[in-house]
């Protein structure tokens, strides 16, 4: 039996582009999304305003003609990071947030905050311009498990930074744990979070169990499968304080397939029908335009997207690529392990 489903425009609030080969063969995956936060954190990563509207035409340029997309750029954070900088770029309108990585948690954060004490003046201004921080969570110890790195986080650095910063606006990117939605339930209007198109779908038996699985390791890592269930609930819950970052990351296969392979899942080309087959298989088909279309604008204060994408549910899978090639190497796309019977009609 046919199912139509009709949503506002999705935005995808956490998107890896990459730049160069790899911007120029991912960005038409992302092109039917209305507004996309880009991630900073290219080598050199992009830290002054004007290097953030330099890259946003760099992304405009790379996508189709007529794509949806509106890059919303982000600064990366460093402990010399110039508060005027990032309060000037935000009122002219060329970033819409800011991105706090602990340095050496995840690609290319080795240039991430060291000392917080070293950013408190620009948090302060962050928060009094209302400039969003978005924060990957989690904790770079050695002694921490990875498993633990999140919760660590919440309680260690980010609680005492919340409240030693009244009125600073977060986002909890790509939370992977029961905890981390217990934390975001615990805000006010100034908190929220963001969660992944895989961490709905994988636990960390999908990496580790039967043989190791590269293009299902990320960072934060998938955690156990009372964690998945625990955002399968948030997700779908239609509370407004939840919405979609894919943190869709492409990397080469040739940079995953090594003994120390590169973190990230490229969901881009298959999120939207994953996301419906997830949110059908948990009744909440009706909260879908929620998570993907409504909260997130909401949270950055901006309208939801006027136009409408249309799904439709068919007795044959929707087809994505396996694999596409970018700059002579090949990405492999996310396989969310079932088939995907939700097909994209609009892009």
């Amino acid at each position: 039996m046919t199912q139509t489903l009709t949503l506002r425009r999705p935005d995808d609030w956490h998107l890896h582009l990459r730049d160069g080969a790899m911007l120029a063969a991912v960005a038409r995956h992302s092109a039917g999304f209305g507004r996309a936060i880009i991630m900073p954190n290219l080598v050199p990563p992009v830290v002054t305003g004007a290097q953030a509207a330099a890259y946003r035409d760099r992304i405009r340029a790379a996508l189709p003609e007529d794509a949806a997309l509106e890059p919303q750029m982000t600064l990366y954070l460093t402990d010399t990071t110039d508060p005027a900088d990032v309060v000037a770029a935000f009122r002219a309108g060329i970033i819409r947030a800011v991105k706090l990585y602990p340095a050496g948690a995840t690609t290319n954060s080795a240039s991430g905050v060291t000392d917080f004490a070293r950013v408190q003046p620009v948090l302060e201004a962050m928060a009094e311009a209302g400039v969003t921080l978005c924060v990957h969570g989690e904790v770079t110890a050695h002694e921490v498990d990875i498993f633990d790195r999140e919760a660590v986080f919440i309680d260690t650095i980010l609680d005492p930074l919340r409240r030693r910063t009244p009125g600073l606006r977060v986002v909890m990117e790509h939370i992977t744990t029961r905890e981390g939605v217990a934390y975001a339930r615990s805000g006010g209007d100034d908190l929220a979070a963001t969660i992944t198109t895989h961490h709905l779908v994988i636990n960390r038996n999908a990496i580790l169990a039967g043989g190791i699985r590269p293009h299902y390791y990320c960072l934060p890592v998938a955690k156990r499968e009372e964690h998945r269930l625990a955002l399968r609930e948030a997700a779908t819950s239609g509370e407004g304080r939840f919405f979609l970052g894919t943190d869709s990351a492409p990397h080469a296969d040739s940079a995953k397939l090594q003994p120390c392979g590169c973190a990230g899942c490229f969901t881009a080309p298959n999120t939207m029908s994953t996301l419906a087959q997830v949110f059908e298989d948990e009744g909440a088909l009706d909260r879908l335009e929620a998570f993907t279309s409504l909260n997130g604008a909401a949270f950055y204060r901006l309208p939801p997207n006027e136009d409408r994408i249309t799904l439709t549910r068919r007795d044959s899978p929707a087809e994505y690529p396996a694999r596409i090639e970018a700059g002579g190497e090949t990405v492999t796309v996310f396989d969310p392990g079932f088939p995907l019977y939700w097909h994209l009609e609009d892009k």
